[in-house]
Order: C-alpha cells, then structure tokens, then sequence
C-alpha cells in the first residue's frame, strides 16, 4: 500500500493568493490593521507561524481568545475571496488523483501547513476535496516537520495499523516538503509548480523531482 500525502499551495492548486488575502482582510476587520506587511515569507510554512509572525509584526497580543477570532474571521473571509480570484488546479492534477483515486494499492492524504478548515475550504472550491480523508495540518504547529509527524499519527490511525515509512511519499513544491519528508523517513517528491525552480528543488534532493504533473504517467510509474 502506498500513502501518498500532498501538500496543497504550489503542489495541488494555485488560488491566486487567497489565504494571503484573506488574513490581510482578518487583520483590516478584527483589529483595524490598514497598514501593508512586509518581510513574512508564507511559502512551506504553517498558517499557525504565518499568524504568530503577523500578530508580532502589528503588536497584536497573542491570546487563545484572539486566535479563536482571527480564524473564524479568516474563514469567513476566505470564502468570499476564492470565487474572485483567478486560481485553478495545476497541470494533470485532477486526472492525477482520479487516477489515484481508483487504485485499490493507494491512500491520499494530506500535509499541508494549512488551518484544517482552511484546506478544506479550498480543496473544496475546486471540487477535489473528496479525495482526501486525513491529514497533518498547520493550526498547531509552527514548525513543518511536526506536521509531518502529526500527518504520520493520522496515517496509523486511518489504516489502523503500524506504516513503514518507505511506503509514506510527501509530495510538494518547496524545500521544507522535501525536509519534513525526510523527518518522517517518507519518499520525497518535489515538484516546481509553486515560488521554488527545478533548480532550487534539485539542491534539497528529493528522491523525486518533477517540473509539474501534466504527464501524470512519469509520477505513477515511481509506484
């Protein structure tokens, strides 16, 4: 059995900066931020750090009450501003998890450092949100290679039962996919279809690395 977990931003979709959006909205309605933020990177990154960097960055005190309204908010938000915004599911992905998705050797999950409700509410506005059924997410952790971990508890407790990691493959498109793969013992595949070249790819060596999924036969071969 392969456990195939994607990652969602650059990997699965591009929605044309929608979570971004959609917290700089948050922080407009919530705490009356109107100035431009600067300096925060978001790619490979948890949404969980994201938010800590820009309460630090707007002097916003970080207390469970705040976290609490800042993703209700945020959620509200990023309903309204996907249907907008120019996204669109990349090249031979929907063909690749259909595929996928009829082989009875394959699980899909996720690792993302999306909020979980975020990712849903995402994969659910491009209509692939019914392939996946478990996942590691980024509302708890700040650090990607503990998504990871979280995503290896939800694999064990999806198939109920012990996964050796050679069978788990992590794929995404910047180098902490690739780094929190390899803190999970998973295969890695990289793919440059999000903000990271072939090249910059390349230098983190992924078992795999792949320039987009149009030709979805060269990714199911590896399986």
């Amino acid at each position: 059995m392969h456990i195939l977990l994607f990652d969602i931003d650059g990997t699965l979709l591009n929605t044309g900066g929608a979570g971004q959006r959609a917290m700089e909205q948050t922080l407009q309605t919530v705490f009356d931020v109107t100035i431009e933020t600067k300096g925060i990177p978001a790619a490979g990154r948890t949404d969980r750090a994201i938010v800590t960097d820009l309460f630090a960055y707007h002097d916003i005190e970080e207390t469970p009450e705040v976290w609490v309204t800042f993703q209700e908010t945020y959620f509200q938000h990023l309903v309204e501003v996907l249907p907008t915004l120019p996204g669109r599911t990349l090249a031979g992905i929907e063909s690749l998890l259909a595929t996928l998705h009829e082989r009875d050797d394959v699980v899909l999950g996720l690792l993302t450092g999306n909020f979980q409700q975020g990712a849903q509410l995402k994969l659910g506005h491009y209509q692939i949100d019914h392939y996946f059924q478990f996942g590691g997410f980024g509302d708890d952790h700040h650090d990607r290679d503990d998504v990871a971990r979280a995503a290896m508890k939800a694999v064990i407790e999806h198939q109920q039962a012990e996964v050796d990691p050679d069978r788990v493959w992590v794929i995404g498109d910047t180098p902490a996919d690739v780094r929190c793969g390899r803190a999970i013992g998973a295969r890695t595949v990289a793919v440059a279809t999000g903000s990271f070249s072939l090249e910059q790819l390349g230098e983190t060596d992924p078992a795999h690395l792949f320039e987009n999924f149009a030709d979805s036969q060269a990714f199911l071969g590896l399986l």
